[in-house]
């Protein structure tokens, strides 16, 4: 299968990509920035924005599936930058769902456009009317309609991790906290901010394998959780995170990491995406402590440069 995947050099992109080319597609990646996009993967630069740039590569590539990653992700910095939000999640989507027209068209969306879910109704399925409670997700709601209006197909990601998301993340951030403690380059005191929020965590590897399931067996202008179906606290993931470094600490809570509206709860059912033969095969611990080993090395990598 010939597929064209943009946001080809992102956390999940790069995954994506490297699973794709593992299992023998033809996989055309673009994105802004080359760095990380995996061995395999064609790459070319394209900004989603460019409505013409990307209508040519369309065109160029004629792949058989395109797979749209490409996004601004994080909850808490789309408040400061609502505008560039709107700009690359919603006009850069409809420049592709316009551009894949008469494609097969598969688009990663995320568990916040459900937004604040009561826990009797949780695991949350993908007939809960949506509710989007930041400018993120307000966006990848919108991107929905778009993706769905054309016959696409769409996977709600819940919290994906592991090694390689970046340190704005809450888990990728204490990684690199605690990695910075053991080196004896900060005191033993991790900032943090709301440890209270419950997320379904899934591995980056077993998103990626849900995604190219569904970009091959999806059914067109279907919606599908991508979810491990248990929830744990913020709390409780860091507590098992340090639990992996071995360290003693103080745990401190920064202001500057708090969210304006964070969603308490979020948990799905991916009965859905289950049907077609996928189900999560690592866990939360493997994912945390693959976050460690990655957070240690860069802190080695720093000291040798």
């Amino acid at each position: 299968m010939r597929v064209l995947l943009t946001g080809a050099s992102g956390f999940l992109g790069r995954r994506l990509g490297a699973a794709l080319v593992a299992r023998g597609d033809d996989v055309v990646g673009v994105c802004v920035d080359h760095h990380g996009v995996p061995r395999g993967v064609d790459f070319h630069h394209v900004d989603v924005r460019d409505r013409a740039r990307v209508a040519e590569i369309v065109a160029e590539v004629d792949p058989g599936v395109v797979i749209h990653l490409a996004a601004l992700s994080h909850v808490g910095e789309s408040w400061l930058r609502m505008p560039e939000y709107f700009s690359v999640n919603v006009l850069g989507t409809e420049n592709v769902v316009e551009a894949a027209r008469g494609r097969r068209l598969l688009f990663a969306s995320s568990a916040e456009v459900y937004g604040a879910v009561p826990e009797p109704e949780q695991p949350i399925a993908e007939s809960r009317e949506l509710a989007p409670r930041s400018p993120y997700a307000l966006t990848k709601a919108a991107g929905e309609r778009l993706v769905l209006a054309a016959g696409g197909v769409v996977a709600r990601c819940f919290n994906l991790v592991g090694a390689g998301q970046a340190p704005t993340f809450a888990l990728p951030s204490f990684a690199a906290q605690l990695a910075a403690i053991a080196a004896g380059r900060v005191p033993p005191v991790l900032k943090v901010g709301n440890l209270g929020a419950r997320r379904d965590f899934v591995h980056v590897d077993d998103g990626a394998d849900g995604l190219a399931r569904l970009a091959e067996r999806g059914e067109s202008g279907a919606v599908y959780n991508l979810a491990g179906g248990e929830a744990f606290s913020i709390a409780e993931a860091l507590e098992r995170l340090i639990g992996v470094a071995g360290l003693a600490v103080a745990v401190e809570e920064d202001p500057q990491r708090l969210r304006p509206i964070d969603v308490p709860l979020l948990a799905g059912d991916a009965t859905r995406l289950r049907a077609l033969g996928w189900s999560p095969r690592r866990g939360l611990d493997v994912a945390l402590a693959e976050l460690w080993a990655a957070a240690r090395a860069g802190v080695e990598a720093q000291a040798s440069a």
